[in-house]
């Protein structure tokens, strides 16, 4: 956005120079003195400079920022707003983001069930048993720390709860923690036999994604028993369950610390006798699915990430409203793409399974080379990298990690997800608030010029409007209307007091959301300079008519002036009005201002202070009457004024 408002300023810098040149050959060829003619230009140059540009944009922003944090969401980037309008595509991580992070286990499923066959009771001796198994796997509490990773608090609590406290059987020799790379959690240990006293064979138990376990089993039949396997797994999947397969061998190798480490186990973990599949489950938050529903239906595209099975992402996918159709591609089918075809592949797809962290970070890089504007939304310490990738990285508090908060742009503090609509509307609202600020700025500072220019050239030879009284207009139409533009929303959402329950307000409120979201993106291109030739147009043609009133009437030159000038301001207030008429504050400043205008020209000391005169009733009857129909042009007639000045752009005239 700074670097569009500096592109904006250098196209109109030129434009107020070439303004106070004609000023001053104008007075010059209308017989004014040297020192007037230069004097009178200058003034029209520098007065005419938008230098307020860069502190609109920086109010908009933090103004913006401060309405998000009173809402839930901790902006630690106010630049980053701006993005926020922009941003077409949002990638969730689904895990602590979309679902609470708190895994429980639903079933246990030893090998040996018929996939046909409903499956047995968690409570059942064998289910029981298999659960004891993958927690011997799972990593143990380090002096009061926690657990590693959720998926092993799960199990070891599911284990508590169906075999005690204690697991007093086993006794652990190493374990190996899960790594995404190996996609197994393994423990060596030796179990105790009937007397209690521990083995003398180790055992090596072996957790993980069924497809990495899979294959380092041995069946019977291999090929029957896969079939039934893969029907187990693809039965769980289909429930949205996180699933894990458990198995074990005896360890024939020492104990030693090289002996028992991560590549010595990888290496030795083959041949393994499959004892079955434990299925978790997280539940959804309950404003994930209105969030993603909204979201689709506001035209943007949503994009889930997760580390769980093919099926179990789809099975998830739909629960939280995405098409149940949705593309499903899996991390092993980008591993081996460049960053075009990557780019290539991910422009239509929603929904990426069994990601690796490093994975997270090329999705979104390649959303980014397809040129869409991208916020990632995560809560773990593997999506920190892209968060801070995307263009808008966001966040979610709770039980996230510190790295995901610190690698944020945006911090959601409430569990209620519907904050990130707030955020979207909150993007365009401020997009919308510089656009009209500046046009504002922009525009009133060209009816500034146009009008010098009309007066001098028809005049007596110099400036209808002095030093003095351009700083006196940028004051009153600059300075507070322009910046309570800026710091206002432009979109004021319904109020819950004209509707009969609640239900009808929320469901006005995401109408308004979906409008908003899916309305024209506020531009500081082609449309906004439009715009601010229009206000300058507008602006000129209510001050002109009223200095062509007081020349027509009897009075003295500076009457006339006043009457201009007045105009001027009165013009620009109003049309301000016009633009933001719900906001108080634009309402109070456009007032207020007007009020300061009144006392200034009609005290007789400050107006002569200023270059002016007190006005009579004939007078401010001509300017409120040139302001009243400037006004009504633009308030009744903005289509044909477009059409207008969109003829006088070199595209629409070659055209």
């Amino acid at each position: 956005m700074q670097a569009r408002l500096r592109e904006l300023t250098s196209k109109v810098l030129p434009l107020t120079l070439a303004g106070g040149a004609a000023v001053s050959t104008l007075a010059l060829l209308r017989r004014a003195s040297l020192r007037q003619a230069v004097a009178d230009g200058v003034a029209i140059a520098v007065a005419a400079v938008p230098e307020g540009l860069p502190l609109v944009a920086t109010l908009s922003q933090l103004s913006a920022a401060q309405r998000l944090t009173a809402r839930g969401a901790l902006v630690r980037a106010p630049r980053t707003i701006e993005a926020l309008g922009r941003v077409d595509t949002i990638c969730f991580d689904k895990t602590g983001t979309l679902t609470e992070n708190r895994l429980r286990v639903v079933c246990a499923v030893p090998d040996d069930v018929n996939p046909h066959d409903p499956f047995p009771e968690l409570t059942a001796p064998q289910s029981a048993e298999l659960v004891r198994a993958a927690a011997r796997a799972s990593a143990r509490p380090q002096e009061g720390q926690g657990h590693a990773h959720a998926t092993d608090e799960a199990i070891l609590t599911a284990a508590s709860s169906l075999n005690g406290q204690r697991d007093s059987d086993w006794s652990m020799i190493a374990e190996v923690p899960f790594e995404s790379s190996r996609g197994f959690a393994a423990a060596i240990g030796t179990v105790g036999n009937a007397n209690g006293n521990p083995s003398d064979t180790p055992v090596l138990i072996l957790k993980g994604a069924p497809e990495v376990i899979l294959p380092r089993c041995r069946f019977a039949d291999p090929e029957a028993d896969q079939q039934r396997a893969e029907a187990v797994v693809r039965g769980l999947a289909e429930q949205g369950l996180r699933v894990l397969a458990v198995a074990q061998r005896g360890w024939k190798h020492d104990t030693d610390d090289d002996d028992t480490d991560a590549d010595a186990v990888d290496a030795a973990a083959h041949n393994l006798e499959l004892l079955g599949y434990v299925g978790l489950a997280d539940t959804a938050r309950a404003s994930a699915r209105p969030l993603i529903e909204a979201l689709l239906d506001a035209e943007r595209d949503v994009v889930l990430i997760t580390g769980d099975h093919p099926i179990t992402a789809r099975a998830i996918a739909r629960q939280l409203g995405l098409p149940a159709d949705a593309r499903v591609v899996t991390g092993a089918e980008l591993a081996g793409l460049d960053e075009d075809a990557c780019a290539k592949l991910v422009a239509d797809v929603q929904v990426f399974a069994r990601v690796s962290p490093e994975q997270k970070v090329q999705i979104v890089a390649a959303l980014q080379r397809c040129g869409r504007v991208t916020a990632m939304v995560g809560d773990g310490a593997n999506d920190a990298a892209a968060i801070r990738m995307a263009d808008v990285g966001i966040g979610v508090s709770g039980r996230g990690s510190s790295a995901a908060r610190g690698a944020a742009d945006i911090v959601l503090t409430d569990q209620d997800l519907s904050v990130l609509l707030d955020a979207l509307v909150e993007g365009r609202s401020m997009w919308a608030g510089v656009r009209d600020a500046v046009t504002i700025l922009v525009g009133g500072n060209v009816g500034e010029v146009l009008f010098t220019i009309i007066g001098t050239a028809f005049g007596a030879g110099r400036a209808p409007v002095g030093t003095r009284q351009l700083l006196l207009v940028n004051l009153l139409t600059d300075m507070f209307p322009a910046l309570a533009v800026a710091v206002t929303s432009q979109y004021v959402e319904p109020d819950e007091a004209e509707y009969p329950s609640a239900a009808d307000a929320e469901a006005a409120r995401r109408e308004h959301r979906r409008a908003v979201l899916t309305g024209p993106t506020p531009s500081l291109d082609a449309p906004l300079m439009r715009q601010i030739v229009t206000r300058g147009a507008v602006t000129a043609a209510g001050a002109t008519a009223a200095w062509a009133i007081g020349r027509w009437t009897p009075g003295t030159e500076r009457r006339t002036a006043t009457m201009g000038l007045t105009a001027l301001v009165t013009t620009q207030l109003a049309q301000t009005l016009l633009t933001r008429r719900h906001s108080p504050l634009v309402v109070a400043t456009a007032l207020g201002s007007a009020g300061v205008l009144v006392g200034i020209v009609q005290t007789p000391v400050l107006s002569q202070f200023f270059g002016c005169t007190p006005l009579g009733p004939v007078a401010w009857t001509g300017v409120l009457g040139s302001t009243a129909g400037a006004t009504a042009i633009s308030a009744l007639a903005p289509n044909w004024l477009a059409k207008q000045v969109a003829a006088l752009e070199p595209g629409q005239q070659d055209a």
